[in-house]
């Protein structure tokens, strides 16, 4: 009676964290990161004004909101990943380029 228990407990826990790893985006999340930290460091080094900012932010917010619905179904498939890498991309050049004009 205890194996069968422990055997359904072993299931269950199984299926939770393939469950979970459907919805995880462990690399979207760092490049985010990343990314905040490059318009930080442009602020902090006067490579970027204010409207700048406000366009990247605004970027940035997006990208997220994209992830929030991507993971809403509790599935990111590999095209709403991809679609999430190209924006991270498009928006990693936007950042290069407000730093370097």
């Amino acid at each position: 009676m205890k194996l069968r228990k422990l055997f359904v407990a072993l299931v269950f826990i199984l299926f939770a964290a393939a469950a979970s790893a459907q919805t995880a985006t462990p690399v979207v999340k760092d490049r985010q990161v990343t990314q905040q930290k490059r318009i930080v460091d442009g602020v902090k080094d006067g490579e970027l004004n204010k409207k700048e900012v406000k366009k990247l932010e605004r970027q940035q917010r997006s990208i997220n909101r994209s992830k929030r619905r991507a993971k809403a179904d509790g599935e990111v498939t590999k095209a709403e990943r991809a679609k999430i890498h190209a924006r991270q991309n498009r928006a990693s050049r936007n950042i290069k380029r407000a730093k370097h004009n």
